[in-house]
């Protein structure tokens, strides 16, 4: 057998990794300061170099938050979903993911929200998917700018819906940058009105099923959907993944 390169790993990777384990453990509570730049040059036994690379990399990560001048050191940060949505952001544009992957793990998750909303959602959260659904049917054929955003706004409320702060984050990440690979599909389409058309239809169907409780359903209709809306633009090698997911 051959055994892989093994790839050098910098002190202050080390640090951060550190750092980060005491706050995913709790070692590390929100609110808690680091120790000084000196301490943590001798905890560690590295270069005052090597300390401020891990607190410029842990900084930007936004786990602690450093002010110059400030005596008391830097103060570890609560999670947010900014922070999360970033990470998530940077993972989903990896040149190794690639659109089928991508779109697998939205069907995933917009069908699991559709199951959930159809369970959880609140009068309010209802009424917000059918505004939103009113506006597309409004502004189809007309605006699409407008439609778009009201698209995004129907989404947004089934995630909410589940009371998931996760699902909401990655979903808005993933639908992004699906949105962005494939950013020509309407302005390219031979017909964008039957597009539009299709998709009030479709949001119409989930929404119904969302308004009398069935999930199964509201969830085979969402992943059907974005597989008819976008499987063809998936090398076609990549389909098997998307498929097991239409089983009803």
């Amino acid at each position: 057998m051959r055994f892989e390169p093994v790839a050098p790993v910098r002190a202050y990777e080390r640090v951060v990794e550190q750092i980060e384990q005491a706050v995913l453990t709790g070692g590390l509570a929100p609110g808690d300061r680091l120790p000084s730049e000196r301490e943590l040059m001798e905890q560690f036994g590295v270069s005052r170099s090597t300390v401020r690379e891990a607190l410029r990399v842990l900084q930007a990560a936004e786990v602690i938050r450093s002010r110059a001048g400030d005596p008391r050191g830097p103060e570890v940060l609560s999670a947010s979903p900014a922070a999360l949505h970033k990470s998530m952001h940077r993972l989903a544009r990896a040149a190794h993911l690639g659109l089928g992957e991508l779109l697998q793990f939205r069907m995933m998750l917009e069908g699991s929200a559709y199951l959930l909303a159809a369970r959880l959602r609140t009068q309010e959260q209802l009424a917000e998917m059918e505004q939103a659904l009113a506006t597309m049917t409004e502004k189809l054929e007309r605006d699409h700018a407008e439609f778009a955003r009201a698209d995004i706004a129907f989404h947004d409320a089934v995630a909410r819906a589940t009371q998931n702060p996760l699902l909401v984050v990655c979903g808005e990440v993933v639908r992004g940058v699906v949105l962005d690979l494939i950013e020509d599909k309407l302005t390219r389409a031979g017909d964008r009105a039957a597009l539009m058309r299709a998709s009030v239809r479709h949001h119409a169907e989930v929404l119904r099923a969302v308004r009398d409780g069935d999930g199964p359903l509201a969830c085979r209709l969402g992943r059907r959907a974005l597989y008819e809306y976008y499987a063809e633009y998936v090398p076609a090698e990549q389909r098997a993944l998307l498929e097991p997911l239409l089983d009803d």
